[in-house]
């Protein structure tokens, strides 16, 4: 690997774990823990990714190829993984619940807009569209869970929904999870993007301007979130379209917009 390349991944790297190690800081999550979680990775990585072809990996060669000893290499790989996060699971079922409640005909309105549901019923209720698209999650769970991010409103007996995007309310636990899950594919999709054969490449854009003027700024911001919410409805639409039966496998797939300003913390 060339000094340019080895540069360039040194300065995308401190880019990537400043605003990384400032939440971490914020939740006390010190050098040690941090460093345990890297090898931990590495060694992973090293395991399911790097083996030689047609032959099983090694702990020696993980150890080469990690710079990590063969003893500390063997037990990081013998190091169960921690079981997905109730959150991370609060936050995907609270997608597919919205989602449903857009997109599928049994909890819309006759007149094309998303129906104000019973909370209780067989069919056409709220308790029918958490039975649907978020497995086994008791009803009231899911309630309070979209009416602590204001995604809902309810009295007594209906729920409308006021939000069409699930964004973590109070529960910082919940907000945490969105760090890995989208991250996660956001770099996962450079990644394929740089080993890629250019006619498998990615979608993976953005836009940006140095010279904005400050006083409209505010426009902008709200511009680009209506803009954005309109086209992440309209493909939400287009999947739920295209959806596998049941039973069958699928396949995952998702498309991520977010607002940056460079104003509002220190750059990298």
């Amino acid at each position: 690997m060339s000094d340019s390349i080895q540069q360039t991944l040194s300065r995308s790297v401190l880019a990537i774990l400043r605003p990384l190690v400032r939440i971490l800081l914020r939740n006390g999550i010190a050098y040690g823990s941090f460093a345990e979680l890297a090898k931990k990775v590495y060694v992973d990585v090293a395991f399911d990714e790097f083996a030689p072809d047609g032959r099983k990996q090694t702990i020696s060669r993980v150890s080469a190829l990690t710079g990590l000893t063969r003893k500390e290499a063997k037990r990081l790989h013998e190091l169960e993984h921690p079981l997905q996060s109730g959150s991370e699971q609060r936050y995907n079922r609270a997608v597919r619940v919205i989602s449903g409640w857009l997109n599928d005909d049994e909890f819309q309105a006759g007149d094309g807009r998303t129906a104000e549901l019973p909370v209780e019923g067989e069919r056409g209720s709220f308790a029918a569209l958490v039975r649907k698209y978020s497995g086994d999650v008791p009803t009231q769970s899911m309630l309070a869970v979209l009416q602590s991010a204001g995604v809902i409103e309810r009295d007594e007996e209906r729920v409308r929904l006021v939000k069409h995007a699930y964004v973590p309310g109070n529960d910082p636990v919940d907000k945490l999870a969105i760090l890995g899950t989208d991250t996660c594919e956001l770099i996962s999709t450079i990644d394929h993007n740089i080993v890629s054969d250019p006619q498998r490449l990615r979608f993976q854009r953005k836009v940006s301007d140095q010279r904005l003027r400050k006083d409209a700024l505010p426009a902008f911001e709200a511009l680009s979130a209506e803009k954005a919410q309109a086209l992440l409805e309209e493909l939400d639409a287009w999947l739920a379209e295209h959806q596998v039966a049941d039973g069958e496998d699928g396949h995952y797939v998702s498309l991520g917009i977010y607002y940056y300003e460079s104003s509002r913390e220190k750059k990298p």
